[in-house]
């Protein structure tokens, strides 16, 4: 597996995104064979909020959904995924409360940051530039943020500073309360990765040269 900020087999040392998440994390399941959606209305995220809540209760402070998983039922009315069949999941969701405060992971310059409208879309964004001695520059994006709390292009962060916050339903394209995590090649970028989360099935060949795994840059 090819991670962009992996030279000569060295892991580089990086920052949490989220501070204090302790304890396993639950896995949300938003395949089409996912009994969280069983009966549920895709687009009613606030009920799908109450279930994850329910579901995680006191056991779990903190949860994920995967990198590469189909989600064609989840995604089936959203007009922007269905014109490609764009269904697999690009970043990693990782879930925790509204307004839960986002860090760099490594030292980075904002490269975007915007709001993007629309049901089932980003809402608030931001889009890192992470680059290095040791490693060949890279991207990481984060969405469905708080659109009032977001950073200037241009701007700094040393890793570990805090840049933006986890966004409500009005802000973050009415999604359940969760960042997209994403790494994006600077090849992945000039193709266009900033404004796709999803890619269709026959992209995927190409996917570890474009937008990789998230995974190694999210865990310690």
């Amino acid at each position: 597996m090819y991670y962009p900020f992996m030279l000569y087999n060295e892991k580089i040392d990086h920052r949490p995104v989220f501070d204090g998440l302790t304890g396993d994390p639950f896995v949300a399941d938003l395949s089409p064979t996912s009994p969280l959606l069983a009966g549920l209305d895709a687009r009613d995220q606030k009920g799908f909020q109450k279930v994850l809540d329910e579901k995680m209760g006191k056991t779990y402070s903190w949860g994920f959904a995967p990198y590469l998983e189909n989600r064609d039922t989840l995604l089936g009315d959203c007009p922007q995924m269905v014109v490609d069949q764009r269904f697999i999941h690009l970043g990693l969701d990782v879930i925790v409360g509204l307004g839960t405060p986002l860090h760099a992971p490594l030292d980075a310059t904002v490269t975007a940051s915007g709001y993007e409208s629309g049901e089932g879309n980003y809402g608030g964004y931001v889009l890192l530039q992470h680059a290095g001695d040791r490693f060949e520059t890279f991207y990481s994006f984060y969405g469905h943020l708080c659109k009032t709390r977001l950073p200037a292009v241009g701007q700094r962060f040393a890793a570990g500073e805090s840049f933006a916050e986890i966004g409500d339903f009005h802000e973050n394209g009415n999604w359940f309360y969760h960042t997209h995590i994403q790494v994006i090649t600077q090849k992945g970028l000039d193709r266009g990765y900033l404004s796709m989360g999803y890619c269709a099935t026959a992209d995927l060949a190409e996917m570890n040269d474009l937008c990789p795994s998230p995974i190694a840059l999210f865990k310690r």
